[in-house]
C-alpha cells in the first residue's frame, strides 16, 4: 500500500509509520517541524514534508492515517476527503495492523498476533518499555509500539519482531484503545484524565471496563489488587484477573516506588509467559528508564543536574518529585512545569497546586495549548502560581515564557548542586536540552 501519515512526527504515529515501512509499504507523511524523530524517519527512507497544506498528498494514496492532533478541518484531511482516500486515526490504523496475521513467526508459520496492551492514566510508556525489555531478553522476540524511545530498541519507539507477540501502549484518550483487540491487558492505574472528553470519573473508568471486555473469554487482565479503582475495573470487566501486588517490588536502575509498581505488572506477565522469575528480575534490574521519563540529560557547567520528564498529571508529578527527592537527598530541587492544556489544568486544578511538595522552587513558564479547538476556558496563570505556592508550600514563580524562564534559571535561581526537573508534555522539553548545552 501507499500510506500517507499526517502528523507523522508524533511519538505514536511515527512508530506506526516505521513499522509499516519495514513491512515493505510505501510510507510518506507530513509534520509541522523537523525533529529528531522526523530525521530518523527520513533516514529510514520515509519522505516527510514540513508543509501541511494538502498539496503533498498523492492521488494514488491507499490509506490516510492522522494523529489525534490533526482536526477534521485541517487542509490535509480535507484534501484526503476530496480524493476519496480512506482515512483512519492512528489508533484505528494500529488496531487494524495488530489484527493482521504475523508472517514472521519463528517457526515459519503465519499466525494471528497475540496483543499485549498496556493501559492506564500514568506509567503506560515505562511499563510497555519494561515489558518489551523483559520479553526481548527472554528471547520471545516481540513486535513493539511504544510512546517513548527505548535504549533497548536502539533509541527508537518501535520494533518488528519475529514472533506472534505484539506489545502496544494503549491510550484511553477519546476511547482510542477500543480499536485494539488484546489478549492480555496490563492496567497500571485509572486516576482520571482527559476530562475535555470524559464526562466524569465514572465515565472514564467505564472506558477501561469496556476495554477489559474486549479481551477474549480466556483473556487476562493484570493489575494492582490493592488499588480499589483498578480492582473494580477488572472485576466489572469479567475476565481472569492476576494481582500484580502478589509479586515483589523489583529493583530497578531508575528511581521511584511508582516505577517498581509498574515493574510488578511485568513480573506477573512474565510468569504467565513462563519466563523464569530470576531472569525477569535480572532484566528489570537493568532498566534505567527511557526518553523523557526521569531522563537525566546531563549537568550544567555549574554542576546542576538536569532531568527531563513527560509528566503532566498531578499524580505523575507528585510521584516524580518524590522519586527525585529520594534519589538526590540533600539537594535543592527546582521544578519547571509547563501545564498541558488549559482544560486539564482547570479540571485537576486543586490536585496540581498540591503536587510539588518537597520542591524548593516551582516555575510555570506558560500553558501548552495542545488542543485549542477543544479548550473550555483559560487559566489565570498568576492565580495558579500563587495557589501552587500555598498548596505545595514552595516558592512559586510566573516564568512568563520559556525564554524568560531560561533567563531566570541561569541568572537568578539555579545554584551549584541543584537538581533541575523539567516537567511537561509540550515544548518545554527543549529547555532541558538547552540547559545542558550551554
Amino acid at each position: 500500500m501507499k500510506i500517507y501519515c499526517s502528523g507523522i512526527g508524533g511519538i505514536g504515529l511515527s512508530a506506526y509509520a516505521s513499522y509499516r515501512a519495514s513491512q515493505g509499504h510505501h510510507v510518506l507523511g507530513s509534520d509541522r517541524a523537523e525533529t529528531d524523530i522526523v530525521r530518523d524517519l527520513q533516514g529510514q527512507g520515509i519522505e516527510v514534508f514540513l508543509k501541511q497544506d494538502g498539496s503533498h498528498i498523492p492521488e494514488d494514496v491507499d490509506l490516510f492515517v492522522y494523529s489525534e492532533a490533526i482536526p477534521e478541518t485541517s487542509p490535509e484531511r480535507v484534501r484526503a476527503a476530496e480524493l476519496s482516500i480512506p482515512q483512519q486515526s492512528y489508533f484505528q490504523a494500529l488496531g487494524e495492523l495488530t489484527r493482521l496475521r504475523s508472517s514472521g513467526a519463528t517457526d515459519g508459520q503465519a499466525r494471528d498476533f497475540r496483543v499485549i496492551a498496556v493501559c492506564g492514566t500514568h506509567g503506560k510508556s515505562s511499563t510497555t518499555a519494561m515489558t518489551a525489555r523483559v520479553l526481548i531478553d527472554a528471547g520471545l522476540d516481540p513486535s513493539v509500539i511504544v510512546g517513548t524511545k527505548m535504549r533497548e530498541m536502539n533509541g527508537r519507539n518501535w520494533r518488528k519482531g519475529g514472533s506472534q507477540l505484539f506489545v502496544v501502549e494503549a491510550c484511553e484518550y477519546r476511547r482510542s484503545f477500543h480499536f485494539l483487540s488484546p489478549e492480555v491487558i496490563l492496567l497500571t492505574n485509572a486516576d482520571g484524565d482527559h476530562f475535555d472528553y470524559y464526562r466524569s470519573q465514572e465515565d472514564y473508568e467505564q472506558a477501561f471496563v469496556d476495554f477489559v471486555k474486549r479481551l477474549p473469554p480466556d483473556g487476562l487482565v493484570i493489575t494492582h489488587g490493592k488499588d480499589p479503582v483498578c480492582a473494580s475495573i477488572a472485576e466489572r470487566g469479567g475476565r481472569t484477573v492476576i494481582d500484580a501486588d502478589a509479586f515483589p517490588l523489583p529493583a530497578l536502575a531508575t528511581p521511584g516506588v511508582h516505577m517498581q509498581q509498574n515493574a510488578q505488572l511485568v513480573l506477573a506477565l512474565a510468569e504467565e509467559f513462563n519466563v523464569d522469575q530470576a531472569q525477569t528480575l535480572i532484566s528489570l534490574s537493568g532498566y534505567a528508564g527511557s526518553w523523557r521519563r526521569m531522563e537525566v540529560k546531563g549537568e550544567t557547567t555549574s554542576g546542576v543536574t538536569v532531568i527531563d520528564d513527560y509528566g503532566h498529571h498531578p499524580v505523575e508529578i507528585r510521584a516524580t518529585v518524590q522519586a527525585i527527592l529520594g534519589a538526590y537527598p540533600g539537594r535543592r530541587l527546582v521544578v519547571v512545569f509547563q501545564p498541558h492544556t488549559h482544560d486539564r489544568t482547570h479540571k485537576l486544578y486543586e490536585a496540581f497546586t498540591q503536587a510539588f511538595t518537597g520542591s524548593s522552587v516551582v516555575i510555570i513558564p506558560n500553558i501548552y495549548d495542545a488542543r485549542p479547538d477543544r479548550e473550555s476556558g483559560l487559566v489565570d496563570i498568576s492565580a495558579f502560581v500563587r495557589d501552587i505556592g500555598r498548596g505545595s508550600r514552595v516558592q512559586a514563580i510566573d516564568g512568563k515564557s520559556l525564554l524568560e524562564t531560561e533567563r531566570l534559571l541561569r541568572e537568578e535561581i539555579l545554584k551549584s548542586q541543584d537538581v533541575l526537573l523539567i516537567l511537561g508534555a509540550g515544548n518545554v522539553t527543549k529547555l532541558a536540552g538547552r540547559m545542558v548545552n550551554e
